[in-house]
C-alpha cells in the first residue's frame, strides 16, 4: 500500500526520499543486480513514509562495461513492446540504454538523477510526441538544472549534474556516493569560521594529497584482489517450438562458452533431428543430415556438434553442411569431446568407455568392465583431457550407480562416490571446482579437486526436479561459463496410476491409488492385473497382482532389488519376471517361493511366452555390445521350472528388443534401431523368412490383439497406434498405421507401457495422477550464473 512518487516536493521531503531510493539501489548493485526501469511509477511511499523500490521485472546481472557491438544489444521480446516500454521506459533510459547498448549500474544512476530532478522541479526531464522523439532527446539533449528551486544546495545540484553525464565514464560511478551526499546535503558550503581557518587547511594540503593517494592505491588493490561479487541466479523457461524433446536418449548440449545449445527434437513429421541455435536467438534451426540423430555434444571451440545416428558416431558444423562419420557406433550412452581432439563415449548399451579421434578412426578401449559391472556411461572429459568422469552401473537402479574417474594416460580408475549418475564438472579455478550429479531427480554438488581427482567436502543438494533416467542419463548440460540448461521433471514413475483407456480416449481408473508403477500386464483371461510398484525410497520394486473383480491388490514378490517385467504363462497360473540378479518364476496364487531360472549374466529382459507355453522370448546383450533377441525353452513343472539354453533368434550390430509372440505363435514382433529410428518389425518364428516394417516414424512396445487382427504399438509422440494385418503362409501383409487413441501415455523408458484387454477394445496403461493426457515436452529451463549459485550453496 502506498502512493506513487510524484513531484514537486519540498526539499526537506524530497531529499530523504531520494536517500532511501539510493539505499535500495545500492543494495541491489551490491548483489550485482541492475534495475533498468527506475521511474516514479516504480517507487511507492507507504503511509509510514517508507520508500519501496518495485518491479525488478527487467533486472539483469551487471556487466563489467557496456559494449558498442550492436550484435550484443538487448533482445526485445513480445512482452516488452507495449507503448513506452523498450527494455526500460523511454523517458528514464540512459543514453547508452536508448542506443541499445549493454548497460550496467550507471544506467540506474542516470535514471536516479532524472527522478531526483523531477522530484524537485515537478517537470518532465524528457518528453516527446512519440517514443522515438523521447529517445532522440535522451541521446542528444543535456538536461537543464536552471529549473531547480533556488534553495537547492550546491552539493545537490552537483550530484544531479554528475548523475546526468551523458558519457557513462564521466557519470557518478557508485550510487553509494549519492547516498553520502544526501545524508548531509549542506556539507559543501563554507561557514565564516571555516573561511578563517583556510590558511591552516592549505598548509595541510600536501599531506592530505599523499594520504588520499595512499587510500586510492589501497582501494585499487582491494578491488583488484577481492573475489568477484556473486551474481544473482536468473531462471528462464525456453519454449522450443512445435517439436518435442525426444525420449529415451541424451537430448541436449551447450557449448563451453554458453553461447549455443543443441537439442534432439521430434518434429511434426515424426522425424528426430538435431536442432541448434545461439542462446540469444529465439528460433531453433534443424540441421539437415542429422535425421535420426541423438545424444548431441559440442566441440571445445563450439564449432562442431557430435551425435549418434544410423549406427555411426558423426559430427556436423554448427552452420550446417554435410555430416561427417567419425566411426561405427550402434547405440551410444553419452559422449564428451576433449580439448585434446579426442572423443570419449560409451560404445554400446552394456559397454565400457572408448576413445576415438574427432578426425575419425577406430575406437580404442579406455575402461574395462569390473566383475559384476554392466556398463560405463555418460563420460565427461575433465579440462586438460588427462582424466574422465563417468557413471558405472552394476544394477538396474541408476540411483545406486557409482561415479568413477579414469586416467586417460594410465587407464587407472577409482570410485569417487556411490549413489549418483551423470557426473559433470564445474570449474572455478585451474584445479578446483564442483562435481555435479543426479540422485532421485535432484542435482547435488560436492567440492572437487581436479588435480587429486577427489571430492574434498560433503555433497549439497542444489537443484530439484531435474529429469533423468537410465537411458537418457541426466537431462542437463553445463557450460564452462556457468550457464545450466535442463529438462525439468520429477521421477517419470512418481505419482502415477493405472487406467483403462478405449479407442475414443475415454479413461477409467483401474488402479487409482497413486504410486510409482511400471510394466502393467493383464492375465490371459483379463481378470487380474500384474504390475511393478516402487518402494517409498525408490530402491526396490515388487510385483503385485490385483483381482479386478474384487478390487484387491496383493504383493506377489518379496525378493530384494528390482522385480519387474512380469510375463503371464498362457494358463494364468504363473508369472515369469526379471529380478536384479536374474530371471525368476513364481506361482500367481502366492503358494511357494520364487524360483530362480538364470544368473543374469546376459541381463535378460523377458517380454512374452509362446501361446503353447513352451518358449520364452526375451532381449539380452549380444556379441556386438547391443541387445539381441533370444528365445529359450521352458521345461520342468510349475514347482521346479527350468529354462533351457538361450537360443539366438536375431543378432545384429543394432539394438533389438520387445519380442512379442503373435496369437498363433508363428510370428515375432520386435523393435530395432537398424534404420536409425526405433521401429516395429515382424519376422516369422522360428524362421527363416522375410522381414516387414510395421511402424512409420518410430515405434516401440508391440502388442498383438488376441483376435489376430491388429498389432498395437506406442508411437514416438506416445499415442497408441494400431496396424491391421493379414498372414498367409510365409507372407505378412500390414496396413497403414492408424491412431487408435489420442491419449498420450506416460513415458517410462525401456519398459512395457501398456497391455491389451482380451476383447481388444481397451488397453491398460500408466497415466499421471494429475494429468490424464500428457502434453508434448518442448520446454527447457535455463539458469544463468549457476556457477555463482554453486559458490553460494556449497562450502
Amino acid at each position: 500500500e502506498g502512493k506513487d512518487l510524484a513531484g514537486p516536493l519540498p526539499l526537506d521531503e524530497a531529499l530523504p526520499i531520494a536517500k532511501q531510493i539510493a539505499d535500495a539501489l545500492e543494495a541491489a548493485h551490491e548483489k550485482g543486480i541492475v534495475h533498468r526501469d527506475l521511474k516514479p511509477a516504480n517507487i511507492k511511499i507507504t503511509p509510514q513514509g517508507v520508500v519501496k523500490l518495485l518491479d525488478f521485472g527487467l533486472a539483469k546481472a551487471a556487466e563489467p562495461e557496456p559494449r558498442a557491438d550492436m550484435s550484443n544489444s538487448p533482445t526485445m521480446s513480445a512482452a516488452m513492446t507495449s507503448a513506452g516500454m523498450i527494455l526500460g521506459t523511454a523517458a528514464y533510459m540512459s543514453p547508452e540504454q536508448a542506443r541499445g547498448q549493454s548497460v550496467d549500474r550507471r544506467a540506474d544512476i542516470w535514471a536516479f538523477g532524472v527522478v531526483l530532478l523531477e522530484m524537485l522541479t515537478g517537470k518532465k526531464t524528457y518528453s516527446g510526441d512519440t517514443i522515438a522523439d523521447t529517445l532522440a532527446a535522451v541521446i542528444k539533449d543535456t538536461p537543464s538544472l536552471s529549473t531547480l528551486p533556488a534553495n537547492t544546495p550546491q552539493p545537490i545540484r552537483d550530484l544531479i549534474g554528475r548523475c546526468l553525464e551523458k558519457d557513462f565514464r564521466n557519470r557518478l560511478q557508485w550510487i553509494g556516493e549519492a547516498r553520502i551526499v544526501l545524508q548531509n546535503p549542506d556539507s559543501g558550503a563554507e561557514s565564516p569560521a571555516q573561511a578563517e581557518s583556510l590558511p591552516h587547511k592549505r598548509s595541510m594540503v600536501p599531506w592530505a594529497v599523499a594520504s588520499v593517494a595512499i587510500i586510492i592505491a589501497g582501494i585499487g588493490w582491494y578491488r583488484a584482489t577481492r573475489p568477484e561479487p556473486l551474481r544473482p541466479l536468473i531462471r528462464m523457461t525456453d519454449e522450443l517450438g512445435p517439436g518435442s524433446l525426444a525420449a529415451n536418449i541424451g537430448v541436449m548440449a551447450i557449448s563451453p562458452d554458453g553461447s549455443r545449445i543443441a537439442v534432439t527434437l521430434l518434429g511434426g513429421d515424426n522425424k528426430v533431428r538435431i536442432h541448434t541455435r545461439l542462446l540469444q536467438q529465439t528460433k531453433l534451426t534443424p540441421l539437415a543430415g542429422t535425421e535420426n540423430g541423438v545424444t548431441p555434444f559440442l566441440s571445445p571451440d563450439g564449432q562442431w556438434i557430435g551425435f549418434n545416428a544410423d549406427g555411426k558416431l558423426k559430427k556436423i558444423s554448427v552452420d550446417g553442411g554435410a555430416a561427417v562419420t567419425i566411426c561405427d557406433a550402434s547405440t551410444i550412452r553419452g559422449a564428451s569431446w576433449g580439448d585434446d581432439g579426442n572423443i570419449v563415449f560409451s560404445l554400446g548399451i552394456n559397454s565400457a568407455l572408448s576413445k576415438v579421434s574427432s578426425a575419425g578412426g577406430v575406437p580404442t578401449p579406455l575402461t574395462s568392465l569390473k566383475e559384476g559391472e554392466r556398463t560405463n556411461r555418460w563420460p565427461q572429459v575433465l579440462p586438460g583431457s588427462l582424466a574422465v568422469l563417468f557413471s558405472a552401473y552394476e544394477v538396474d537402479n541408476i540411483d545406486d550407480a557409482s561415479i568413477d574417474v579414469v586416467s586417460v594416460k594410465t587407464g587407472e580408475r577409482k570410485t569417487i562416490m556411490k549413489g549418483g549418475y551423470s557426473p559433470h564438472y564445474a570449474a572455478t579455478s585451474h584445479r578446483s571446482g564442483y562435481l555435479l550429479y543426479l540422485h532421485k531427480n535432484s542435482m547435488f554438488a560436492a567440492p572437487f579437486d581436479s588435480a587429486s581427482l577427489s571430492v574434498t567436502g560433503p555433497s549439497v543438494p542444489v537443484l530439484e526436479e531435474v529429469s533423468g533416467n537410465t537411458f537418457a542419463g541426466g537431462n542437463f548440460a553445463l557450460s564452462a561459463t556457468g550457464t545450466l540448461i535442463f529438462k525439468s521433471g520429477k521421477d517419470t514413475q512418481a505419482s502415477n496410476r493405472i487406467s483403462l483407456i478405449d479407442g475414443a480416449g475415454n479413461i477409467k481408473p483401474l488402479h487409482a491409488v497413486p504410486g510409482s508403477y511400471s510394466t502393467p500386464r493383464l492375465s490371459p483371461d483379463g481378470k487380474r492385473l500384474a504390475f511393478s510398484l516402487y518402494s517409498a525410497d525408490g530402491r526396490n520394486t515388487d510385483i503385485w497382482v490385483k483381482d479386478l473383480d474384487r478390487d484387491t491388490p496383493s504383493r506377489l514378490t518379496f525378493l530384494a532389488g528390482l522385480n519387474f517385467f512380469p510375463v503371464w504363462t498362457p494358463d494364468g497360473k504363473n508369472i515369469l519376471f526379471r529380478n536384479t540378479h536374474g530371471l525368476y518364476w513364481i506361482r500367481t496364487d502366492g503358494a511357494g517361493e520364487a524360483q530362480r531360472l538364470t544368473s543374469s549374466k546376459l541381463a535378460e529382459y523377458p517380454y512374452s511366452i509362446s501361446p503353447d507355453g513352451k518358449r520364452l522370448a526375451f532381449s539380452a546383450e549380444g556379441n556386438a555390445g547391443s541387445y539381441d533377441l533370444f528365445t529359450a525353452q521352458i521345461g520342468g513343472d510349475p514347482a521346479q521350472p527350468k529354462l533351457g539354453k538361450p537360443e539366438l533368434f536375431l543378432g545384429t550390430p543394432f539394438g533389438e528388443a520387445f519380442p512379442a509372440f503373435s496369437p498363433d505363435g508363428r510370428w515375432l514382433a520386435y523393435v530395432s534401431n537398424e534404420s536409425g529410428t526405433i521401429e516395429i518389425y515382424v519376422r516369422p518364428f522360428p524362421g527363416p523368412g522375410g522381414r516387414w516394417q510395421i511402424s512409420s516414424g518410430g515405434g516401440y512396445a508391440p502388442q498383438w490383439t488376441k483376435d489376430g487382427r491388429d498389432l498395437f504399438y506406442v508411437a514416438n509422440d506416445r499415442r497408441v497406434m494400431a496396424v491391421s494385418y493379414r498372414a498367409s503362409g510365409d507372407t505378412f501383409t500390414a496396413a497403414k498405421p492408424r491412431v487408435w487413441s489420442e491419449v498420450r501415455l506416460t513415458l517410462i523408458p525401456g519398459v512395457m507401457e501398456f497391455d491389451i484387454t482380451p476383447d481388444g477394445k481397451h488397453i491398460v496403461a500408466i497415466l499421471p495422477e494429475t494429468e490424464e493426457k500428457p502434453k508434448p515436452d518442448n520446454h527447457l529451463t535455463i539458469l544463468l550464473n549457476f556457477g555463482d549459485e554453486l559458490r553460494r550453496k556449497v562450502p
